[in-house]
């Protein structure tokens, strides 16, 4: 599976953002699909995870009421729609498909290259 992360970008505090992220070489559909983020020397860190069919989801509690994660198995891709944005959420934002819903890097086989967020207060 080959992810392509797009959408990142430099905006203001409490502006919105929207990634996609693009899967081929499989259907996603097969795969749990997940965001992290990395903020400069910091370790990678869990922001959400969609099932398979998109009915169970799960979110890091520092971005739950802000960002949402959905996808679109008929497109293979996976969304990640960020609004409030606050400058902690500056990091660079991976997708990640895995076989079982987790939290932990180690869980997701698969990884986009990244897409950079910064957020200016």
């Amino acid at each position: 599976v080959q992810l392509q992360a797009s959408g990142g970008g430099s905006v203001q505090a409490g502006d919105s953002l929207s990634l996609s992220c693009t899967a081929s070489g499989r259907p996603s559909s097969s795969e749990v699909m997940g965001w992290f983020r990395q903020a400069p020397g910091k370790e990678r860190e869990f922001v959400a995870f969609t099932s398979q069919s998109g009915g169970n989801t799960a979110r890091v509690a520092s971005v739950k009421g802000r960002f949402s994660i959905s996808r679109d198995n008929a497109r293979n891709t996976v969304y990640l729609q960020m609004h409030s944005l606050k400058p902690e959420d500056t990091a660079v934002y991976y997708c990640a498909a895995g076989s079982r819903y987790s939290t932990a890097t180690m869980a997701y086989e698969y990884w986009g290259q990244g897409t950079q967020v910064t957020v200016s207060s």
